[in-house]
């Protein structure tokens, strides 16, 4: 009875390869899985940050995580550091863990936003386990110890790893490049690629990863693309690697500058570096002089531009087609989740994988998940920029440029109650909004008073307790560099 048998992936790079390695690794003993790559066809291989979801990633499809950072050149990231974005000469950490201790009646921010009116509640990055270690520049792992963490990695690693791990579990790999695209003319399905050797692929299902051209989902089927430059409307990046001149600190830096923010992502024996920046405001060579003058260590590679625009498709499954990667769009690499969007795409068709055929109700269901997550990721990226003081042209329009109904809500309720939430589908956490509301210059009017139901000195007691527990913790840690030593994944030389 099973009607879509032959999966055929259009596109290799960090995309293609995480849809072959999660179908493989979870369905690969009831489908065939053809990947199509071109050697002649370079990848965008910016992504080299993650978010903590990719540990869970590597869990559900068996990958172990010291060969997969041996290999990759991985480090460890517990979150970013983000200087200048409030205004010139601030900064703040969107770390990954979890801020103090919560109750069901609210979220922690209302007890230190209590604590403060009582003149003793510090800054509430205090109460964060994972962000004090950033800061000191330590990371550790063990049974005992719960932090949570994400990557710093090569992304061309990456892919060629993947592909190892998918080729080992039955996925065919064909070298080539993609000619014509044939459809069946009764149902208006793709049914075969032609390669540009005549050789000819078909398949009941195709995954496009052909990046921003998306060759298939739009080439072919031609699904429309919703464009945001007028709430994101960076265009345009730089990229180069740089020697590590330093020990390497376990978190992401993003440096605001006059109508961009750079980039630095540690990896073991390299840094990578890059300045995303709005063409409007700024030109390519004096983005580029910008970027060159704000490297630290001596370039590894030449500069590479790249061209791109804010935007999602209007449908990520159509027909027999499913996008993934820049195919299916982009949202800047401002919050590290260009990967994790793979990651889940891919998850989710395995989950709700056509094995009876192509089912519209299906597709809805899918792209509807696709679409809630991608808005919400979306404003999240759109709070950076709104939420800014910066008195430059560029960072004035983005302070008073119209944003989504959706993010305004969650601002106006924040600043209003001091509420932040996370709804289904929503990838980031309360602590998220929290720290990126306050760390922007979000003034609060507002907060729930359950402080007040506790005892002034029981209180402090607890706040005391937590920061010293935390204190207590991150001195027992190694540096960031000496840890990946003892886990085997950095070399001593």
């Amino acid at each position: 009875m099973q009607k879509v048998q032959k999966v055929v992936i259009a596109g290799g790079g960090t995309a293609g390869w995480i849809a072959a390695a999660t179908l493989s690794s979870q369905l690969g003993s009831l489908i065939d899985i053809t990947l199509i790559e071109s050697a002649d066809i370079g990848t965008v291989g910016v992504g080299e940050a993650t978010i903590p979801t990719h540990k869970a990633f590597h869990r559900l499809i068996g990958v172990d995580e010291q060969e997969f950072m041996q290999k990759t050149q991985a480090t460890f990231k517990l979150g970013i550091e983000f200087s200048n974005w409030g205004d010139i000469g601030e900064s703040y950490f969107h770390a990954f863990g979890q801020i103090g201790r919560s109750t069901w009646m609210g979220d922690f921010q209302h007890l230190w936003q209590h604590a403060n009116t009582l003149g003793w509640g510090g800054e509430l990055q205090d109460y964060c386990f994972e962000l004090q270690a950033a800061k000191a520049g330590k990371f550790g792992k063990d049974n005992k110890t719960n932090i949570n963490y994400a990557f710093h990695l090569d992304a061309s690693l990456y892919a060629s790893f993947l592909s190892e791990f998918s080729q080992a579990r039955g996925v065919k790999r064909i070298e080539g490049t993609i000619d014509q695209i044939e459809m069946d003319s009764e149902t208006g399905h793709i049914s075969k690629l032609i390669l540009t050797n005549g050789k000819s692929v078909s398949g009941d299902l195709f995954i496009d990863c052909t990046g921003f051209k998306g060759l298939l989902i739009n080439g072919a089927l031609g699904v429309g693309f919703e464009d945001w430059s007028h709430w994101l409307p960076m265009n345009s990046a730089w990229a180069v690697q740089t020697e590590s001149k330093q020990d390497i600190p376990p978190y992401t830096k993003s440096i605001a500058r006059d109508a961009s923010w750079q980039w630095r992502i540690p990896l073991q024996k390299r840094v990578g570096n890059g300045l995303v920046f709005c063409s409007d405001y700024i030109s390519d060579q004096d983005a580029l002089q910008l970027l060159t003058d704000n490297l630290e260590g001596d370039m590894l590679t030449q500069p590479r531009l790249l061209k791109f625009k804010t935007g999602k498709r209007k449908k990520t499954w159509f027909k027999n087609c499913v996008a993934i990667g820049l195919s299916s769009g982009f949202l800047e690499p401002l919050e590290s989740t260009s990967i994790h969007l793979s990651q889940i795409a891919a998850t989710r068709l395995v989950q709700m994988f056509p094995f009876n055929g192509m089912d519209e109700t299906l597709q809805t269901h899918y792209n509807s998940y696709v679409d809630g997550e991608v808005n919400s990721i979306r404003d999240f990226i759109i709070l950076h920029y709104t939420l800014n003081r910066r008195p430059e042209p560029f960072w004035q329009h983005a302070a008073t440029m119209d944003i989504p109904d959706s993010l305004r809500h969650r601002m106006e309720l924040y600043t209003k109650t001091s509420i932040a939430f996370q709804n289904d589908g929503d990838l980031f956490r309360v602590d998220s909004w929290n720290q990126v509301m306050l760390g922007q210059g979000a003034k609060v009017e507002g907060y729930h008073h359950m402080g007040r139901l506790v005892k002034n000195d029981n209180l402090r007691k607890a706040f005391n307790d937590l920061q010293m527990q935390i204190k207590k913790a991150v001195e027992g840690m190694p540096m960031h560099s000496d840890f990946l030593r003892q886990y085997g994944v950095l070399s001593n030389q």
